[in-house]
């Protein structure tokens, strides 16, 4: 133990509307080779033929735990393409244990490693990124192994913006939406939440109105996502490890919390809630026992009414899962034994496929990409194009949230 708001371009908003039934999946996808070629890849799982994972690469000596992506900016689409900006130019982002940091600029088709100075070693649970040359990276373990770094020019260099020296401090997940979030396990009884002014000025919010942790409860350190937010103030974020699972919830950016309990799986150090993902009022926790993966029982539950209440899955995932993602209109959940949608906001999840994945983001209704063992990266492939909501609300084609695996 131990996403972000991305503006999409006005053009692919219109796109979206007027493709209801048209194909918004990408090309081919490809396979990396040892020696930096490529060839045509097909789908590695299918959900009715209708969304499912790709790989795009693999066999990268790192387990992939974090991922984000964003629109490149406007004068780097323009060298690309030698023309107007491209839409289709996307920056994505991945990160993972042995220090491993990768980049693509083309929408995942080529890579490139980054490498922070000193910083080989680290496991690195989450990353947010803003476009291809400004991202956060955060790193996961006892002390000062917890880090969270920023880069400014697609990844040259990478500024320590935070760690600490107490053996109990321990990072498990970063979010950012004008200022950032970051939260760690409890500390003299209490979780730690740190946030960064604008991505700087990095402090420990006070904990006086944080209730206090029960015995053996952390956050799990998944894929950074067990902690989620929103623009309008909103911070949720899951627990596990204890007797019972619960959400912790502010509503005004970490000055107030409160705190429930969910059905989710609980009663030993490795289960709870692992990811946890939000559109509105609409929630959707997702966990279980990560040494028993097969195990389906307890394993996914959603709130309608912004994490009041909880209501376990009438139809639950095939197992363990460490990630969660909306999809405007769907639901994505994935883990070490495979991949589910929902259609009803958690109610009943469909499986999709069997791939080994950790983490996942979303970016909108043609991208999306998840990334897992062995330096898997896939990427989503959405004949639905999902895009109405399904209780009748319009849909916000300006949020996106991401997602994540012990």
């Amino acid at each position: 133990m131990r996403g972000m708001r991305i503006p999409i371009p006005p053009r692919l908003i219109v796109a979206a509307l007027l493709a209801i039934f048209c194909l918004g999946a990408p090309g081919a996808p490809w396979r990396h080779t040892a020696n930096g070629g490529a060839r045509a890849n097909g789908p590695e799982s299918s959900a009715g033929d209708e969304v499912y994972w790709s790989v795009q690469t693999s066999g990268i000596d790192t387990n992939l735990r974090g991922v984000s992506a964003a629109a490149i900016s406007e004068a780097t689409a323009a060298r690309h393409s030698g023309d107007a900006p491209d839409a289709d130019y996307i920056a994505v982002w991945a990160c993972g244990s042995n220090g491993v940091i990768l980049l693509s600029k083309d929408s995942g088709k080529t890579w490139k490693r980054l490498h922070v100075a000193g910083g080989d070693s680290l496991d690195f649970r989450g990353i947010v990124a803003f476009d291809e040359t400004t991202a956060y990276v955060m790193s996961s373990g006892e002390g000062d192994k917890s880090r969270i770094y920023k880069t400014l020019d697609g990844g040259q260099n990478w500024k320590l913006q935070y760690t600490d020296t107490r053996k109990a401090f321990f990072l498990d997940a970063l979010v950012c939406d004008g200022d950032c979030y970051a939260l760690g396990d409890p500390v003299d009884g209490k979780f730690v939440v740190v946030r960064g002014q604008n991505g700087e000025n990095w402090k420990e919010l006070p904990s006086d109105a944080m209730p206090a942790a029960l015995s053996g409860e952390g956050a799990f350190a998944a894929s950074g996502t067990a902690l989620a937010m929103d623009n309008d103030g909103d911070l949720y974020f899951g627990t596990g490890g204890a007797k019972t699972a619960r959400v912790f919830h502010s509503p005004d950016f970490g000055k107030t919390w409160s705190v429930v309990e969910t059905p989710i799986a609980s009663g030993n150090a490795s289960s709870g809630i692992f990811s946890i993902a939000m559109y509105a009022s609409s929630l959707v926790a997702v966990g279980g026992d990560y040494k028993e993966p097969k195990r389906t029982d307890r394993v996914a539950a959603y709130s309608q009414d912004a994490g009041k209440t909880w209501t376990l899955a009438a139809q639950q995932p095939g197992g363990y899962r460490s990630g969660a993602a909306f999809v405007y209109g769907a639901m994505l959940a994935l883990g070490p034994t495979g991949e589910e949608i929902s259609q009803d906001f958690g109610a009943h999840w469909k499986r999709m496929g069997s791939l080994d994945l950790n983490a996942a983001f979303i970016l909108d209704i043609f991208n999306g990409w998840a990334v897992g063992a062995n330096g898997t990266v896939a990427r989503l492939v959405n004949h639905m194009q999902y895009q109405i909501r399904n209780d009748g609300r319009p849909n916000d084609s300006s949020r996106a949230y991401s997602a994540s695996k012990k």
